[in-house]
């Protein structure tokens, strides 16, 4: 048994989740226990501040980066304790950082950067586990967006004969996966639909007490604003061909701000911004399906936080109504946790030497071993 953990947190800045994952050759990995850490009030603002700062203080950067690695420290401490592991029987783990900025366009002329919040050094040190990080840059170097990463472990998770899958992952943003069948000389393709619950949860936590809508009540209470939703999908994100990646540099309050009228009610523009979500990730199967001169997939798996939305999830059916939607736990992986998985898995390709991007994702030159090596 070959045990790995994935650290993951997501644009939400709600938590980390943690995944123990046994990995070898040859076969899937699997899941054996995980563990999800708050991230707390003080350093959660924080963190968004430094999301949305136009100038960044070096000491509130490091502050919150050694924070940010303590808490992922705890973490991992917590997991292993949960199931009495020495972490001497790690073999890595897998970090993914806190993403603060992602622009693989660059700015202004400027060059192409992706920014996580992490200190894997100071992770080792605390565990005394090897820890591997800093997979998104390599693939940046070759070209490439450096997201989604996800979709290679998809693929080792799911792809099989004789069937066109899509897997959906919810959290602040949307990405998708259409996988082929196994056999077939088509390539998996992936990218970023748009926002799934960043804009939500921000809009909800301006007008209503929490941090997100839970199961997407108040969207369900509101009426989709027609003119509203068709200035939205007015962004040309939506119509720009993969590879392609987005996040808060793009889609934030300022964005949803500058196209309202400002007579709109609020919960109306919540169940607007779920049919936002819904739209925008079939327009993105659609698309996916052009590219690739697919059929519709025969079965979405949902994952992430949004997928315990049912309000989002009937708005998705409503708009694929030839694709059934399935729970990814009836294929042995629970969704709240592919991600961190999918982080394990990369470590494990690193240590291996092998590729953990897919070109046909993430637009890169070629394959690419991805992240750095940070000893105990």
């Amino acid at each position: 048994m070959s045990l790995f953990i994935g650290l993951m947190s997501g644009t939400s800045l709600d938590g980390i989740d943690a995944a123990l994952v046994d990995i070898a050759p040859d076969t899937p990995p699997r899941l054996l226990a995980t563990h999800g850490e708050p991230i707390p009030p003080d350093l959660r603002n924080l963190l968004w501040r430094l999301c949305h700062a136009e100038r960044i203080s070096f000491a509130e950067l490091a502050r919150a980066e050694a924070d940010f690695s303590r808490l992922q420290a705890g973490t991992v401490d917590t997991l292993l304790a949960k199931q009495d592991i020495p972490a001497s029987r790690i073999v890595a783990i897998g970090s993914h950082g806190q993403t603060v900025e992602h622009a693989p366009a660059g700015h202004d002329s400027g060059p192409a950067y992706t920014l996580q919040l992490d200190n894997p050094s100071l992770l080792a040190e605390l565990t005394g586990c090897r820890v591997v990080a800093d997979f998104r840059r390599r693939d940046l170097a070759a070209g490439g967006q450096a997201a989604p990463l996800a979709p290679a472990f998809h693929q080792a998770l799911f792809r099989v004969p004789d069937e066109w899958r899509a897997i959906l992952n919810l959290g602040g943003f949307a990405n998708l996966t259409l996988l082929p069948p196994e056999g077939d000389a088509r390539l998996p393709l992936g990218f970023d639909t748009g926002p799934a619950n960043a804009l939500l949860d921000a809009w909800h936590a301006r007008h209503r007490d929490g941090h997100f809508d839970e199961n997407g009540a108040w969207a369900a209470s509101g009426q989709v604003d027609e003119a509203l939703l068709e200035r939205l999908l007015d962004e040309p994100f939506f119509h720009q061909p993969p590879p392609r990646s987005t996040g808060r540099e793009l889609f934030n309050p300022d964005w949803l701000e500058t196209r309202l009228s400002g007579s709109e009610r609020p919960q109306d523009v919540q169940a607007t911004l779920a049919e936002l979500t819904a739209t925008s990730i079939a327009m993105g199967i659609e698309m996916a399906q052009e590219r690739l001169e697919a059929p519709s997939p025969e079965r979405l798996i949902p994952c992430g936080g949004g997928a315990h939305n049912p309000d989002l999830l009937a708005r998705l059916a409503r708009r694929l109504p030839d694709t059934p939607l399935e729970d990814s736990a009836s294929l042995g992986w629970p969704a709240d946790w592919l991600e961190a998985g999918a982080f394990a898995w990369l470590a494990w390709r690193r240590l291996e030497q092998l590729p953990g991007n897919l070109p046909s994702v993430t637009g890169a030159a070629g394959p690419r071993i991805l992240g750095g090596i940070y000893a105990p």
